[in-house]
């Protein structure tokens, strides 16, 4: 398939997969004799694959590494296993730190409502007209 067609089926631009490619993540490319690139039915699961390590937190060098392992048929289930928990660990701490500051905020909030409402009782504050 030509690279429009990848970019259509994986959301990806073309610009992104070219990068991919040249920093070997997307392997499966043919060249023709006009020099233009040929993608494999396989490029849309591997270019999907590598969005959703990526959207996991993945580094490239990780991405490279699943994809090295799956292209030589050599995954490691245990390894696979201790990234997908530090993985889980990563998001489990960003999630605790956003419940802080969604906390923060709704006590910020809460505060600024009942000083508008405070400053609408004095008067200090009059609608604009």
């Amino acid at each position: 398939m030509k690279i429009s067609e990848l970019e259509r089926r994986t959301g990806l631009s073309r610009h992104t997969l070219r990068y991919y490619e040249k920093i070997g993540l997307l392997k499966e490319v043919e060249r023709h004799p006009n020099n233009y690139r040929a993608y494999p039915e396989k490029a849309v699961e591997r270019m999907n694959m590598v969005c959703a390590l990526k959207d996991l937190g993945f580094s490239v060098r990780e991405i490279a590494s699943v994809l090295d392992a799956i292209r030589n048929d050599d995954i490691d289930c245990e390894r696979g296993a201790m990234l997908m928990g530090e993985k889980k660990a990563t998001v489990e701490r960003k999630i605790a730190e956003l419940e802080k500051i969604r906390g923060l905020l709704s006590r910020e909030q809460e505060r600024l409502i009942k000083s508008a409402e405070a400053q609408r009782k004095m008067g200090a504050c009059s609608p604009s007209s």
